[in-house]
């Protein structure tokens, strides 16, 4: 079998570590750890979310969503909604921070964090992958 790559770490900017690792933490329901070199590290399945804070340069957001399964979307949304976090547009013509059933069948809502990365969490038994 070919040696096929696996992601294994996402790397997302933030401005303030303690802020977004504070955000992340009450977000996700899990503390994480600070890593030196102004990191700080989510295990989500078997990828890590990693935070971190550029030196001497300016926080870029990613381009666009990071998706994420979850066994229960209800505590999760109930979580973003705390932190302000959900949004506010719409995905063909329902409301993103709601959770909706897409067209595509999966039951998700969009959110942000405070720095611009957009966030996408699905209920895991109906994520699609194309197959």
């Amino acid at each position: 079998m070919p040696d096929v790559p696996r992601l294994y770490r996402i790397i997302i900017q933030v401005t303030d570590l303690d802020r977004g690792a504070e955000f992340y933490g009450k977000l996700l329901a899990t503390t994480g750890r600070r890593i030196p070199g102004a990191r700080h590290y989510f295990d989500c399945g078997e990828v890590i979310l990693a935070l971190i804070q550029p030196s001497g340069e300016t926080a870029r957001p990613t381009p666009d969503y990071l998706y994420f399964a979850v066994d229960d979307l209800g505590p999760v949304h109930a979580r973003a909604r705390e932190l302000g976090a959900l949004s506010r547009d719409t995905v063909h013509g329902a409301s993103a921070g709601e959770i909706v059933s897409r067209p595509w069948a999966e039951r998700s809502f969009y959110a942000a964090d405070p720095f611009g990365n957009l966030l996408c969490f699905v209920d895991g038994r109906t994520v699609f992958t194309g197959r």
